[in-house]
């Protein structure tokens, strides 16, 4: 009885570390022609997140109003596009080394599936 308790918790516990979402993901998407490579850089610190996001411009732009709760990341990045501030809201469930999830900006929703980078 023993031995099943002690794997029955290796097993939460080793399922508990694959929902964790720190670390670095990567994410492609074709816009216009053109692959648009996405970096998401992701801090968990007790229950705070914290991250950066890098996108078509190269810059790397700190995430706002993050969360992590259940599996389940969400945050927000605000962009300048032609003089106009932009927030993009994510959300995602992190399972293993993979995060899907949607982004939206008010005008459209997109789905995103980012990878744990090795």
């Amino acid at each position: 009885m023993k031995t099943a308790m002690a794997v029955l918790l290796a097993m939460a516990w080793a399922s508990a570390d694959d929902a964790k979402p720190e670390g670095t993901w990567k994410w492609s998407v074709e816009r216009n022609g053109e692959k648009v490579e996405t970096t998401l850089k992701l801090k968990l610190e007790g229950d705070k997140l914290s991250g950066t996001i890098t996108g078509r411009d190269g810059k790397e732009t700190a995430i706002e109003e993050a969360t992590f709760k259940d599996g389940e990341v969400k945050f927000q990045v605000k962009r300048e596009r032609n003089g106009n501030t932009v927030t993009i809201k994510y959300s995602g469930k992190v399972e293993g080394d993979t995060i899907t999830g949607k982004s939206e900006n008010g005008e459209r929703s997109r789905d995103w599936k980012a990878e744990r980078a090795k």
